[in-house]
């Protein structure tokens, strides 16, 4: 009997399928149904296996890929993606998205499709050690889209070292450059995904009236070592890392006082600016080439200093979680946009209750864990 009932829901499933293979392939074009190609053909058929198997599909993945044979308009339809704004708010207050990426394209691309909107400009830096398949994935996907690009110079990322840092200021060059009259730059790394809609981060950074987002404090004692002793990165075909020497560094140029806070923050586009032509800015960086994790200290160093008058006085440590992430704990979906298991901010924390995946010394959290993170952190 159970055999009987297994054969019969697997007709039943194949009828359907067929089914609706044939209607739209037969009637889809006019009422508004796509024609399906190969890539949605297999999609099925794997869809079919899964379900005699009794495994459980997963269609989110296929969907979020670029389809070879499609046209960029017809990706765009898949896809769903925002094609004009949503609001005269929005259109009056453009943003420039920072993309520091090198594997995962699906995740990527959910990505890109969740914060993209028209009026905004999109920077992407692709690691110069990523696979020629990523990088290629990665301008075909951009090429459909008139206000993002691949930055112009690509840096072999290495985890804590300068290249990571220099990857932001080469889309920031890149943006600086542009006529669109973005007002704030965001940076992102490959597992972000946001729990606020483009007008409420829009709105937020309203609020800061010019000022930036680089939440800091002075050094604690664990992080006096990454200023105090000359680093050096290391490239390997296997394996890149910063290596600690015993050799001190002098001290800081300008006498500055260097703190440390996030390495994602916010700028204005006239502290964008500062950063790019000021010669303590310029100095600094020259001085933090051999620091450990050097973004982290940047930001919140220079944005600190008492004459830059576009300077945020917050000292919130929790200041970026907002934009993000959600100025409140919620449980359970936190976007409409968001898929099931949606990749938040990786956040420092303990990680004997992640549930989501260790990535380098962080945890990319799910929805789950964002009811059990700390109250400071949300």
């Amino acid at each position: 009997m159970p055999s009987l009932m297994r054969y019969l829901f697997i007709v039943s499933v194949s009828c359907v399928i067929i089914f609706i293979v044939f209607y739209v392939f037969n009637f889809g074009g006019e009422q508004g149904f796509q024609r399906l190609n190969n890539s949605d053909t297999l999609m099925l058929s794997q869809v079919c296996i899964s379900f005699i198997s009794g495994k459980t599909p997963f269609l989110w993945r296929n969907k979020l890929m670029i389809y070879e044979t499609s046209s960029c308009k017809e990706y765009l339809a898949q896809s769903h993606y925002i094609t004009a704004p949503l609001s005269k708010e929005e259109a009056e207050f453009p943003l420039a998205y920072i993309m520091v990426i090198h594997h995962n394209f699906d995740t990527f691309a959910r990505l890109f499709r969740a914060i993209y909107m028209p009026q905004n400009i999109y920077c992407v830096h692709v690691d110069e050690k990523a696979t020629v398949e990523f990088k290629d994935a990665v301008e075909q996907l951009l090429s459909c889209f008139p206000n993002a690009f691949l930055a112009s110079k690509m840096e072999p990322v290495v985890y804590g070292g300068i290249s990571r840092l220099q990857a932001d200021l080469h889309c920031i060059k890149d943006l600086a450059a542009l006529e669109v009259p973005w007002k704030y730059a965001i940076n992102t790394c490959g597992q972000d995904f946001p729990l606020k809609t483009n007008r409420e981060i829009v709105q937020y950074l309203k609020g800061f009236k010019g000022k930036n987002i680089t939440p800091g404090v002075l050094p604690p004692a664990h992080a006096i070592g990454r200023t105090k002793y000359v680093h050096r990165e290391h490239l390997g075909k296997e394996l890149s890392y910063v290596i600690r020497t015993t050799a001190l560094k002098p001290p800081p140029p300008h006498n500055l006082t260097i703190y440390f806070g996030s390495a994602y923050v916010a700028l204005s586009r006239e502290f964008t600016n500062f950063v790019l032509h000021d010669p303590r800015a310029l100095d600094l960086l020259q001085w933090s080439k051999d620091t450990f994790s050097p973004d982290e200290h940047f930001w919140v160093t220079l944005n600190r200093i008492p004459e830059t008058s576009c300077a945020s006085r917050h000292r919130q440590p929790h200041v970026r979680a907002p934009l993000l992430e959600g100025s409140s704990l919620q449980c359970g979906p936190l976007t409409s946009a968001a898929p099931s298991r949606p990749v938040l901010r990786p956040h420092p924390i303990p990680h004997t209750s992640c549930t989501g995946q260790l990535v380098g010394l962080k945890c990319a959290t799910f929805s789950l864990d964002s009811c059990q993170l700390p109250s400071r952190m949300l």
